[in-house]
C-alpha cells in the first residue's frame, strides 16, 4: 500500500476506532461531497471492518451555505445511530443535527476542509490521544466551576470581557460521552457566549478560520457582543470581505469561546480544524451557536484564532500565556 493510502487509512481508523468507537451493527451516515468522496470511502471501509453499517450521503452544494440543505431537511438523519459531517464545512449547528441529537443520535463534526492538496485525515493532529485531551479538559473545567465572567488578555494587546453566566462549559475530544452526544475533530474546551456580552479588543494573530493564516495581526473591536470595527489593513480588508459573503448581520456576533487542547496541532492556516484545536491558542467563534448550547441564529459559524492568551474565569487563572495553569 502506498504511503498516501497508509496515512489516509490510519487517519480514518483513528476516527472510527478511537473517536467514535464503532460497534457491531452500528448504523453510520457519512455526509460528504464529491470533493471528499475518496477520503470518506476510507472511513466507510474502516467502519465496515469494525462491524458498522456505513452509508455515504452525498450533498450537491458545498461552501459556507451547505448547512441550508440540512436546515430544510431536519429529519434526514433519523434512520442512523451516528452521523459524521465530513464535507468541507461543519453541519453540527444545523436543524437536522439538532433534531438527530434530540432523538438520541450521535453527531461527529469532521469537516475535511484544507487549503492544500493533502487530506486532513493524514495530518499528525488526528492522532492526539483523546484520553489525554479529556483529562486536561476535565481538570480545567473543574477549576472553572460556575464562573460567570471571562477576561482574556494577550501580550499583543487583546483585552476582552465576556459573560458566560448560566452557559455550559464543555469540551470536544472526538469521543462521545453520556449526556455529550456530539463531538468534533476540533479538540477544544468550548462555551457559548452570552450573545450581547462581549466587550473589548481582539488582536487576532493566528487564523481566520476557513480563510487561513493571519499574515499580520488584525485589531477587531467588540461592543455589546457585536463587531463594531475591523482594521483597515490588507488583512483586515480580507476579513471584512469574507464576512460580507455571508450577507448576514448576525455573523458579526460573538457566539463561542474556545480553547485549544491538541498538542499535535499547528496553527499554520492549512486546516481550520487544526488551527482552532492548537494548544496555546483560543478562538472566538462568530455567528451561529445554537448547536453549542447558545441561542444565536445566523447563516454560519467560523472562528478567529489567537495565540498565547491569559484567561481568567471570575477570579481563577486558568491559562497563562497559552499554557494551562493546573492544580498541584
Amino acid at each position: 500500500m502506498a504511503s498516501h493510502d497508509l496515512k489516509l487509512s490510519a487517519g480514518a481508523r483513528a476516527v472510527i476506532n478511537q473517536w467514535i468507537r464503532v460497534k457491531e451493527g452500528m448504523t453510520i451516515c457519512i455526509v460528504t461531497s464529491a470533493v471528499h468522496k475518496e477520503e470518506c470511502e476510507y472511513l466507510e471501509k474502516e467502519a465496515e471492518l469494525a462491524g458498522g453499517i456505513p452509508t455515504i450521503l452525498m450533498v450537491e452544494q458545498e461552501g459556507i451555505h451547505v448547512g441550508a440543505y440540512f436546515d430544510a431537511n431536519p429529519d434526514i438523519f433519523l434512520p442512523y445511530d451516528v452521523i459524521i459531517g465530513a464535507s468541507d464545512y461543519s453541519i453540527i449547528t444545523t436543524k437536522a443535527a439538532e433534531r438527530a441529537l434530540s432523538t438520541g443520535k450521535k453527531v461527529l463534526s469532521l469537516p475535511l476542509s484544507t487549503s492544500t492538496s493533502r487530506s486532513m485525515l493524514s495530518y499528525d493532529f488526528m492522532f492526539m490521544d483523546p484520553v489525554e485531551a479529556r483529562i486536561t479538559a476535565e481538570t480545567a473545567i473543574g477549576m472553572i466551576g460556575k464562573a460567570e465572567t471571562v477576561h482574556i488578555t494577550t501580550r499583543s494587546g487583546t483585552s476582552l470581557t465576556i459573560s458566560i453566566k448560566d452557559r455550559p462549559v464543555s469540551y470536544f475530544n472526538g469521543n462521545f460521552w453520556p449526556r455529550h452526544p456530539f463531538s468534533s475533530a476540533s479538540f477544544e474546551i468550548y462555551c457559548p457566549i452570552v450573545e450581547n456580552s462581549m466587550e473589548g479588543t481582539l488582536i487576532c494573530d493566528g487564523s481566520f478560520g476557513y480563510i487561513g493564516k493571519v499574515k499580520e495581526p488584525v485589531r477587531i473591536e467588540w461592543k455589546n457582543g457585536r463587531i463594531v470595527s475591523i482594521d483597515d489593513s490588507e488583512e483586515g480588508k480580507r476579513l471584512k470581505a469574507y464576512f460580507e459573503t455571508y450577507k448576514d448581520p448576525e455573523m458579526y456576533v460573538a457566539g463561542e469561546l474556545g480553547i485549544g487542547l491538541n498538542e499535535l496541532s499547528r496553527c499554520v492556516g492549512e486546516c481550520y480544524i487544526e488551527d482552532e484545536s492548537t494548544y496555546g491558542t483560543f478562538h472566538i467563534g462568530v455567528g451561529r451557536n445554537i448547536g453549542l448550547g447558545g441561542i444565536h441564529k445566523a447563516s454560519g459559524h467560523f472562528d478567529l484564532v489567537t495565540w498565547h492568551p491569559t484567561i481568567w474565569f471570575d477570579q481563577k487563572l486558568i491559562m497563562k500565556d497559552g499554557s494551562f495553569v493546573m492544580p498541584d
